[in-house]
């Protein structure tokens, strides 16, 4: 068990919090795979939608690709239009086990890579998101994971002393930014092992 104190827990929101799969619209309009694997690895990227998470405009976003694939103009402006579908579910052990915390008065943030206007609607969509103490949501304030600026950012707006904070993320490469920003991290693959991961930091639910 850590010997460090953990005073602040801090969770990231998409593949701990809420599902998110830009396939399950794009299964209906482009129902064949190999074609639908094209259109992510070379149309609506992941590079692309970083950039909305870093606070493009969809407005700007869609014209950049639509410039540069007229034909495919209606499946790129599908994204922001059935954005909606992608976030198809919340993981209710991830968020019973942050409801515990909060109910043990643990200090409890939240950390995003999230478009400004579609983290409102996830707000509307899932209601626990208002439940923490408070959130840095990339594209309000322009800076995006893994960049060191955004840790150090949370930490000021939030008061956290980042060597008893403990950050809560699915990709590796965020993790290890939260590491070099002086924070405890751990990589969430799964509730059970998140439980086990906070039980070895001296955190019992």
């Amino acid at each position: 068990m850590s010997s460090i104190e953990i005073r602040h827990i801090v969770f990231d929101i998409g593949k701990v919090l809420i599902h998110y799969d830009p396939h399950i619209p794009y299964a209906r309009l482009i129902p064949d795979d190999a074609e639908r694997n094209w259109f992510f690895a070379n149309v609506c990227t992941h590079d692309w939608n970083i950039e909305q998470d870093r606070g493009r405009a969809w407005q700007e976003a869609e014209a950049l690709l639509i410039a540069a694939h007229p034909d495919r103009s209606e499946h790129i402006r599908a994204f922001r239009k059935h954005w909606h579908e992608m976030v198809s579910h919340a993981y209710v052990e991830s968020v019973a086990i942050m409801e515990t915390l909060i109910a043990q008065q643990r200090d409890v943030t939240m950390l995003t890579n999230f478009a400004a206007d579609t983290f409102k609607e996830a707000r509307k969509l899932f209601p626990f998101l208002d439940m923490p103490r408070g959130v840095t949501v990339s594209g309000e304030v322009g800076l995006i994971k893994p960049d060191l600026a955004i840790y150090e950012k949370h930490s000021r707006d939030f008061g956290l002393a980042p060597a008893h904070t403990l950050f809560i993320d699915d990709s590796t490469a965020n993790v290890e930014g939260a590491r070099l920003a002086g924070w405890n991290a751990v990589l969430f693959t799964d509730p059970e092992k998140l439980k086990s991961d906070l039980a070895a930091h001296g955190i019992a639910l």
